[in-house]
């Protein structure tokens, strides 16, 4: 039997997820407790920099380090679905 025997899900169907809802990419990627840490270091840090911006910052500004790492969260559901749909088209037609 092969390492990798179930379709992973259409890398655009995560990154769709992962835009909509936060760490949901994670969770179709079968990574939820990955996705558990990206929301729990988005609100972390969007907290962290929304109490120590100046008042005259942006909401932008305020939420920076929540909306950065939502960003990075993002990004790694897309590459991880890309990587292991790549991986389980190879391994199909290796068959």
């Amino acid at each position: 039997m092969s390492i990798v025997s179930r379709s992973p899900p259409n890398p655009r169907l995560v990154l769709v997820a992962a835009i909509i809802l936060p760490a949901s990419g994670q969770v179709l990627n079968r990574q939820p407790i990955r996705g558990l840490l990206f929301a729990f270091f988005i609100l972390l840090l969007g907290g962290f920099t929304l109490q120590t911006a100046a008042p005259d910052v942006s909401i932008l500004g305020k939420l920076a380090g929540g909306i950065f790492v939502y960003a990075m969260a993002i990004y790694d559901a897309y590459k991880t679905a890309r990587i292991r749909h790549e991986v389980w088209k190879a391994a199909g037609s290796a068959r």
